[in-house]
């Protein structure tokens, strides 16, 4: 069971993950729309940037939503 404290501290988590994982997507969506073709080989490594902090954001979610389920 997770105190008070630590449950606060996942949400902060969640946030910062979320606005992460939307950063990397502003990141992807930058250059898909103002320097293709010329830069479509940075396309994988931001792709794979944004896709691992969409993951991270998930699975943080989820386990704050498993939390809160838990405990009401």
């Amino acid at each position: 069971m997770m105190t008070a404290a630590e449950l606060e501290a996942l949400r902060k988590e969640v946030k910062r993950a979320k606005r992460m994982a939307s950063e990397r997507a502003g990141e992807l969506h930058d250059p898909l729309e103002q320097c293709l073709p010329k830069a479509y080989e940075d396309i994988p490594l931001i792709a794979h940037a944004c896709y691992q902090a969409c993951q991270n954001w998930a699975i943080l979610n989820a386990e704050l939503a498993a939390l809160e389920n838990s405990q009401v």
